[in-house]
């Protein structure tokens, strides 16, 4: 899409605070780093420090990375540097797991040449007595520096900045707040549970980060792109803290495309100027107005168009009558009961070729319970059509199981074995040894080896039974155990060659003619994002072998959210009957009902999740006048060749 001087303008009408726009997260927080870097070089030639204030979490890890790599592979000192964090559980020791203490020193501090009184974070022990005195100190430093130079932030799902909740006064200052909820829920995947998270924090105040000379909010991922939009284009309000960075002089977003995708420019971007009209933009804007309008496509008309700045597109097809029939039989021709192809039929413009009609299908599962999450109905099916369904459970999903229940499951060892009269001395041990780890086991203290091993075999078992419950025989699951994710901890290692080698090996092996793997980058966790990249980086490997070039590709969404109708090409429908079908074969991962650790800030179990995004997409197509169903799974084609 070309961009001219007045589309900018235009955008900015929308856009109340600057942003940014990099391909990934890793290229945005290069991007800032060098910000960065030039600052401290600045400030070194003058004989200066440079004031950083800083943030935790999973969003400036990268950033912290390359400051790393700039001082270790380019000299970048940080001798002159002087920072300050933005926050800290309370209570909390300096250094426990959870610590942002810890944090900044494993990520950062210890990699780097900063003086050691020169970085200060807030104390999560100081008697609540004296938090008050603890903050107006920390802001007192913080004048006696020179004030921050450049402050770095996160922005939470709600809107928060630092621990700055919706509510939060715009001339507070550093202080013990109690954390939200929905806060809590998107952190506890760091603790052992739920009521492990702390319910209170020492944060810098908003007026405190409102005078910083500069501010750079950092976001990635399509789960922060509705946060993004309404903190840069909606209201600036408490009830958004974010939004309250509009009335900063020198700030800016830097995002990667998933979080910038609710930006009027991507969203909407015919409100913003001229754009190129591209088959996939059409489609976009129908829709949009389609459901903007609570019409059905085939109902729109020219003044339907007209005024909501869609004149181009009547311009370019006459009338709205000849657009809303194209779109409509494009929308319509993206279902289909048969994802593997329709077996004897010509049909141009089914979403799968008809050849060969009995096909060798691989499903990759980032997790053990991904293929009858996010596309059991279509796994099933596949099954049933004939086609040959393999599935490659990607990684154990070992720390996805709770202590409980692998205590549960020893115990049935050593009963087993003592009704069969089998030794059970063994298993008695490691009952009575995996019990007296647990009762003393720390927040997010890693495993024994034998736990997790077990925790593996228990989600091992479960996808097998879910393999036997469609009909596919245990020699099709493959269980890959991708080392980038075995380290027992919620972080993973980069994905590495032996991930990628461990993947082409199994597509050589199978030689399918087509592959489902998870596209869901709203994953809080990342895990499905690695296993995709390590997919993508395979089929590299592999796309000049004969076989691979019969091969197509498509990518289902998982657990958390759905692609946009206008990205669809395979809608896949589903009878009631076909939703408990799969709601049954979800039951079969226990491990996984009721309470899960690690499942984000979503409570829903993963069944209903499933079935409420399933009968969304349903009910989307139903709002444009397609046909009626039940529920839906969605999947958009990846061309790798």
């Amino acid at each position: 899409m070309t961009i001219n001087h007045q589309e900018i303008e235009l955008i900015d009408s929308f856009e109340q605070i600057s942003v940014e726009i990099h391909p990934t997260a890793k290229d945005g927080s290069k991007a800032v780093a060098q910000e960065i870097a030039a600052l401290i070089r600045e400030k070194q030639a003058a004989k200066e420090p440079a004031v950083l204030g800083l943030a935790t979490g999973s969003t400036p890890k990268y950033l912290y990375a390359e400051l790393v790599r700039l001082h270790q592979e380019e000299g970048l000192s940080f001798k002159n540097v002087v920072t300050f964090n933005l926050d800290e559980y309370y209570p909390i020791e300096p250094d426990a797991l959870q610590s942002y203490n810890r944090f900044m020193k494993e990520h950062l501090f210890n990699h780097i040449d900063i003086p050691e009184g020169n970085y200060h974070i807030p104390d999560g022990t100081v008697p609540k007595e004296q938090i008050k005195a603890h903050a107006e100190a920390y802001e007192r430093k913080i004048e006696e520096a020179g004030g921050i130079d450049i402050q770095i932030l996160g922005i939470g799902n709600n809107g928060h900045i630092g621990f700055n909740e919706p509510g939060s006064n715009v001339n507070s200052h550093t202080r013990l707040v109690t954390l939200d909820n929905s806060t809590r829920l998107a952190n506890a995947y760091e603790f052992s549970n739920m009521s492990a998270v702390p319910r209170l924090a020492v944060t810098m105040g908003i007026n405190t980060i409102m005078k910083a000379k500069k501010v750079i909010l950092l976001a990635w991922g399509q789960h922060k792109a509705k946060i993004v939009r309404r903190s840069v284009e909606g209201n600036s309000t408490d009830q958004v803290p974010a939004s309250l960075l509009q009335q900063h002089r020198n700030c800016k977003f830097v995002v990667d495309e998933q979080a910038a995708l609710e930006l009027t420019r991507n969203k909407e971007p015919w409100l913003t100027g001229d754009c190129e009209w591209t088959p996939k933009l059409i489609r976009k804007a129908v829709i949009s107005l389609a459901l903007k309008l609570n019409k059905p496509i085939l109902m729109l008309t020219d003044k339907d168009y007209n005024n909501n700045g869609l004149n181009d597109l009547i311009v370019q097809y006459g009338s709205a009558y000849e657009l809303n029939i194209k779109e409509f039989n494009g929308i319509r021709d993206t279902i289909t009961g048969w994802p593997g192809g329709k077996p004897g039929a010509d049909l141009p413009n089914h979403p799968e070729r008809s050849t060969p009609e009995r096909k060798r299908v691989l499903i990759f599962s980032p997790h053990p319970d991904d293929d009858i999450i996010s596309m059991g109905g279509t796994f099933i099916r596949l099954h049933e059509q004939g086609h040959d369904v393999h599935v490659a459970y990607q990684t154990s999903g070992n720390i996805a199981v709770t202590d409980e229940f692998v205590l549960r499951f020893i115990d049935f060892a050593v009963g087993f074995e003592g009704m069969f009269d089998i030794d059970r001395s063994k298993s008695s041990q490691i009952l009575e040894d995996a019990k007296a780890f647990i009762a003393a086991k720390k927040p997010s203290q890693k495993d024994t080896p034998e736990i997790r091993a077990i925790k593996g075999l228990i989600r091992r078992c479960e996808a097998k039974a879910t393999c036997r419950y469609v009909g596919v025989g245990d020699d099709h699951a493959h269980f890959q155990n991708l080392p980038f994710y075995e380290t027992g901890l919620v972080e993973k290692k980069p994905m590495g060659p032996e991930d990628v080698q461990l993947t082409v090996d199994l597509l050589r092996q199978l030689k399918p003619q087509q592959i489902f793997c998870a596209g869901d980058l709203a994953d809080p966790h990342g895990t499905h994002k690695v296993c995709l990249d390590i997919i993508f980086a395979a089929l590299e490997v592999v796309k000049k072998d004969d076989w691979a070039k019969d091969c197509w590709v498509w990518l289902y969404k998982g657990a958390w959210q759905e692609w946009d109708i206008h990205e669809i090409e395979m809608a896949v429908p589903m009878s009631p009957d076909q939703i408990m079908q799969k709601r049954l074969g979800i039951f079969i991962h226990q491990s996984q009902k009721d309470v899960v650790p690690f499942q984000g800030t979503d409570a829903r179990e993963f069944w209903q999740r499933a079935e409420e995004r399933n009968a969304n997409t349903a009910d989307l197509y139903d709002k444009l006048g397609l046909q009626k169903y039940a529920a839906m799974e969605a999947f958009v084609r990846y061309h790798f060749m």
